[in-house]
């Protein structure tokens, strides 16, 4: 990548600032040089209110990424609430991008040398920090945490999701190509977790967190066993029942709305996709005693999930970012050291770790595509208003940007029980 060139140019046709201009937009500018800074790769063009244009970073090759200032107000709510206030400044109009996907990767990709930069500080930071922990996922609230995301309707999701209604990153085969079709890829991470366990027939799985029961399904009919799934969402357990009807019927398949701290019994295996980000730091000690507690010596359990930086780790769980206050109340990501040494420490060993994250930005790119076709084709359900829309669409742009950037990703591992001597 050739040098940047970083001095202020302004647009063609325009005025040279005046002196108040100049005075209004200095703090801005500092802003920026500390943006510029923290940027080891890629670059940002960046078109800004008072006419000029700059280039940030530009030291090495990466994503390049476009974003239009277009009141400076968005620097103060990205320096005050980090990436809640960079989100409620897109949402506002204070910026845009032809493509915040390369923004939000970039951002990720040069996530350490940033630092604080675009996290919340202050009062604003302390704020956020209560309020994520008055969502906290105790028993009493963990079903209302549940409830605001997976009970937005089946229907809400049958519109985008594949067929599968599977909510979790797919499994592609590698090179990940565009013609692989989302379902085939999704069922093909169902059945590399479950191969994982080493069923046979009659062995008793438990799922925590089964979503929409298409694992349920594939583990009873594909595997021969029998299936206690947990939900805590009442849409996904109607659909997961209605799914495995059959299997219900003869008692092969049971779908319970039950929070994972109550089940008891005794299993040769444990399945959990995704569904550790929605316990909390606070329950990862009780989640995996769960998982310990049930299995049988010699027993193993296959989680799929989310991890975040270790090096990143400590200023994301200082705060809420934008995920945790708007779209998963009581959410945390993965701190792989930590959990790993808490799943240790419960007597399980950790084996066989794969990680997918460029799979997972490929799921959220196909998922995007899919919900701006159902919101062309209005088949989304009535209710959901242009905000909500936009709310969404930025998610995912978010969440594909953030496991492109590196920063984030998803892995499957193996935990075995230790044999009992």
């Amino acid at each position: 990548m050739n040098a940047p060139d970083r001095r202020l140019q302004f647009r063609s046709g325009q005025p040279l600032p005046g002196l108040w201009s100049k005075l209004v937009a200095a703090p801005f500018h500092r802003v920026l040089d500390r943006i510029d800074a923290g940027l080891k790769q890629g670059a940002i063009e960046a078109w800004l209110p008072d006419g000029s244009y700059r280039i940030l970073g530009g030291r090495a090759p990466g994503p390049v990424a476009e974003v239009e200032l277009k009141r400076w107000r968005a620097l103060v709510r990205l320096g005050r609430n980090g990436s809640v206030g960079w989100y409620e400044a897109w949402a506002d109009g204070d910026w845009s991008s032809p493509d915040p996907v390369t923004l939000f990767d970039l951002f990720m990709r040069n996530g350490r040398s940033l630092g604080r930069i675009a996290r919340a500080k202050g009062v604003a930071r302390l704020a956020k920090r209560l309020r994520h922990w008055l969502r906290d996922n105790s028993r009493s609230r963990a079903r209302r945490n549940i409830a605001s995301h997976y009970d937005l309707g089946n229907d809400f999701y049958a519109a985008w999701l594949d067929e599968t209604m599977t909510y979790s990153s797919a499994l592609f085969q590698e090179p990940i190509r565009p013609d692989e079709e989302l379902a085939y890829a999704q069922l093909n991470k169902v059945r590399a977790l479950l191969d994982r366990l080493q069923l046979k027939p009659d062995s008793h799985l438990l799922e925590i967190g089964c979503g929409w029961g298409t694992l349920a399904d594939i583990a009873a009919d594909e595997y021969g066993a029998a299936v206690t799934a947990l939900t805590l969402s009442t849409e996904q357990q109607a659909h997961a029942l209605a799914l495995n009807r059959c299997n219900v019927a003869a008692g092969r398949v049971r779908i319970e709305l039950m929070d994972y701290r109550e089940v008891g019994g005794c299993f040769d295996a444990v399945a959990s996709v995704e569904m550790v980000e929605a316990v909390g730091q606070r329950w990862w000690p009780t989640y995996l005693a769960t998982i310990a507690r049930v299995l049988r010596p010699g027993g193993r359990a296959a989680l799929q999930y989310i991890a975040i930086d270790d090096e990143l780790f400590e200023a994301y769980a200082a705060s809420a970012d934008f995920i945790q206050r708007y779209v998963f109340p009581g959410g945390m990501l993965v701190s792989e050291r930590r959990f790993r040494a808490l799943a240790e420490q419960a007597g399980l060993a950790w084996t066989d770790e794969h990680r997918f994250g460029l799979h997972y930005a490929e799921t959220l790119r196909r998922w995007r595509e899919r919900f701006d076709r159902a919101v062309a084709e209005a088949q989304l359900p009535p209710g959901f208003d242009r905000r909500f829309v936009d709310l969404w669409r930025y998610y995912l742009m978010y969440c594909e940007g953030g496991f492109r950037g590196g920063g984030i990703w998803v892995s499957q591992v193996t935990l075995v029980k230790e044999e009992v001597e």
